[in-house]
């Protein structure tokens, strides 16, 4: 783990008198600037702010394809050459071999090496490349955000002094300073993590679907929406988005990821509430929400707070209301059986800060949320992600 709450104390105090990023190229681009300060020196795509030089576009746009071979062009070909190396020795490589065969038969081979390496640093690159430009701009970046704090719509509510649980302070993905330890960081994930969809989620689309997915309780009332573990509120904004009426909420232990995507959602127009509290102790009134969802959150947990925050989410719904968490297989707890996959699973886990999923492989979820007191659904609503999600709901 590297704790790097400290890394950048330079730059938590400035911005106030911060002066325009690229001079007289803003006021050259085309912009639909939000509020005052907006900084979009190549304007936007409908609601992506283009990257600001065309050089971090191009790089962007060349690890995105990179990464989009490494992970899935790559994996024909990882397959073919775990099943090769398998039947040499007269084993199945489908037949859920120990990880200890599996190290044994696969790792060594340059295939497999090659492979790990180049994703990972593909990785790197992608957040280094924007990491290193928006610090090198850090103070007028600071001041944008600044800018939108106390304004509206939505509201943005930041706890510096909650005492963070370690969990939360790994780098998940090798991202410099992680969720919490980066003032910068909200930009650094936007930009990233557009990289991991391979180009298909630059207007939020897989949010949007997400969003879409989420069901709502038999009588049809959404008053109350809490989307937790929700990093720059992509989806929470999907959410509002879908139940324009409703009172939404995002909640993540991140503040500098919730800074940044409470200013976009100024940005925006849309009328979300961002809030620095825990999925195990979100501090709302019990029966509080109509829905509680969440969207790759658990695999970034230790199983026992896992266990936690479904309790939580069963505390703060109303009777009738829905959980809906969004996650790889969240309804089973099997566990990926291939040679390769496994060796890919165990070198994301290793290289690439996943620091729980071997606990979240072998968490029962349909377990811990009727051990919470929810009727489970092993057939709820089909998202992009895993097989099934589980849909469960609170007694009446």
């Amino acid at each position: 783990m590297l704790d790097r709450r400290t890394l950048f104390p330079a730059l938590a105090g400035l911005g106030s008198a911060a002066a325009s990023l690229f001079g007289s190229k803003k006021a050259a681009a085309s912009s639909s600037a939000g509020f005052a300060g907006d900084i979009e020196p190549r304007g936007t795509k409908d609601r992506l702010e283009r990257l600001p030089s065309l050089d971090l576009e191009s790089q962007q746009d060349f690890l995105t394809g990179y990464r989009t071979f490494t992970g899935r062009g790559f994996r024909r070909i990882t397959a073919r050459r775990a099943k090769e190396l398998f039947e040499a020795k007269g084993l199945d490589y489908e037949a859920d071999p120990s990880l200890d065969t599996v190290f044994e038969v696969l790792g060594d081979d340059p295939v497999f090496g090659m492979n790990a390496r180049s994703w990972i640093s593909c990785q790197q690159l992608t957040w280094s490349t924007i990491q290193d430009f928006v610090h090198d701009k850090a103070d007028a970046y600071l001041a944008e955000m600044e800018a939108t704090d106390n304004i509206g719509p939505g509201t943005l509510e930041l706890n510096p002094d909650v005492p963070l649980p370690e969990h939360v302070k790994y780098e998940v993905h090798i991202m410099p300073g992680g969720y919490v330890g980066d003032p910068l960081g909200g930009h650094v994930y936007h930009y990233g993590t557009n990289n991991f969809y391979g180009g298909g989620n630059y207007q939020d689309e897989i949010h949007i679907d997400l969003a879409n997915a989420v069901a709502v309780p038999e009588d049809g009332k959404v008053l109350r929406i809490l989307d937790v573990g929700c990093t720059l509120g992509q989806m929470t904004l999907a959410l509002k988005e879908r139940f324009p009426d409703a009172e939404v909420w995002g909640i993540d232990a991140g503040g500098p990821m919730l800074r940044y995507g409470h200013m976009r959602a100024v940005d925006l127009g849309v009328d979300i509430n961002l809030a620095q509290r825990l999925a195990e102790d979100t501090k709302f009134e019990d029966g509080f929400f109509d829905i509680v969802t969440s969207y790759i959150l658990h695999h970034e947990m230790p199983a026992e707070i896992s266990k936690q925050s479904v309790k939580e989410a069963y505390r703060i719904l109303r009777p009738g209301g829905v959980f809906f968490p969004i996650d790889f297989y969240t309804g089973s707890n099997e566990v990926t059986k291939r040679a390769d996959l496994k060796f890919r699973r165990w070198w994301d886990h290793r290289w690439n800060e996943e620091v729980w999923f071997k606990e979240y492989d072998g968490l029962d979820m349909p377990k811990a949320m009727r051990d919470a007191g929810f009727d489970v659904d092993k057939e709820g609503p089909a998202a992009w992600i895993g097989n099934v999600n589980l849909l469960a709901t609170k007694p009446v």
